[in-house]
């Protein structure tokens, strides 16, 4: 078969419209033009597609079984196409982003927020990670975004974009007045039982290298999986924990401790794979996330 997809496009256009004039019309054509390609159709296929009545032309029974399967392709390309365009104007589509739980209450809710307000149909997921498994959905291409906790170990092909600085605070429930209203060295809390989060996750490294710089001994009592369960255990008197500062803010039943050693800052970052261009609804969350930090 010499001839081009624009032959079977004609074909459709002028079995679709019933008539040449019309077919020329809407592909802005002239019907000498549409005429010949169909003449040339007809003669690689061997057969006419077409015979003339006076309201315009109708198929042959061969043009009504050709027409049968070229409907089907140029419907499906049609479809295609407005799909395009729903999700380049951002009416459709979806973006998936993996999150550690301290990301998403510092940073991401709020962007998320706003991206539903102005994209309400764009279906998002979030999964909660911990920085190393977010790093690891990233690399598999089960997401498009991760936004995580810093410190990250050198990442090959993926960028990273630095969005903000937090800051921990150790905090404590009703049973440890002592704690209370009064400066608090690090070392002093080694007497008190501490929660802290699991060991695979990228804080309690962070910690565990702080300790030592302060020649002493991370040694939690209690390990959460998350973030959002040590504020919980907190303020069930089970030990003192080191939370993000937004966490403890407004939190009911538990005191900020004044610590002497200031702890570590960390920072949230935002992941993506280099080299390989985002969906149009993952580009925008992008966007809104480079909004929240002026970039």
């Amino acid at each position: 078969m010499n001839l081009s997809c624009e032959y079977y496009r004609v074909f459709y256009l002028v079995a679709k419209s019933g008539s040449i004039s019309r077919a020329a019309k809407l592909m802005i054509n002239n019907q000498p033009n549409l005429t010949r390609m169909i003449q040339l159709l007809e003669g690689e296929l061997g057969c006419a597609l077409f015979y003339r009545t006076n309201r315009g032309v109708k198929l042959t029974p061969e043009g009504e079984r050709l027409y049968a399967h070229v409907r089907i392709a140029f419907e499906q390309l049609e479809a295609g196409e407005r799909e395009l365009a729903a999700r380049r104007e951002l009416q459709a589509g979806e973006v998936s982003i993996a999150s550690s739980m301290v990301a998403l209450r510092c940073v991401l809710l709020p962007v998320l927020k706003e991206y539903r307000r102005r994209y309400p149909n764009v279906r998002v997921h979030v999964g909660n990670s911990t920085t190393p498994q977010a790093i690891a959905a990233i690399r598999e291409g089960e997401a498009d975004l991760a936004v995580v906790t810093t410190p990250t170990a050198p990442l090959s092909a993926m960028e990273k974009r630095p969005l903000c600085t937090i800051r921990d605070v150790a905090v404590c429930g009703s049973a440890f007045p002592e704690l209370k209203g009064r400066r608090v060295h690090l070392a002093e809390l080694q007497r008190y039982p501490l929660i802290s989060f699991a060991a695979e996750t990228k804080t309690f490294e962070t910690y565990s290298d702080y300790y030592l710089s302060q020649g002493l001994t991370y040694q939690p009592d209690i390990e959460a999986a998350t973030a959002d369960q040590v504020l919980p255990m907190v303020e069930a008197n089970l030990g003192v924990g080191f939370v993000p500062e937004e966490f403890a803010r407004g939190a009911v039943g538990i005191t900020v401790l004044d610590l002497v050693e200031p702890l570590p800052a960390r920072g949230i970052c935002m992941l993506k794979r280099s080299g390989q261009p985002l969906s149009v609804a993952a580009g925008a969350l992008e966007r809104l996330l480079m909004e929240r930090i002026g970039a």
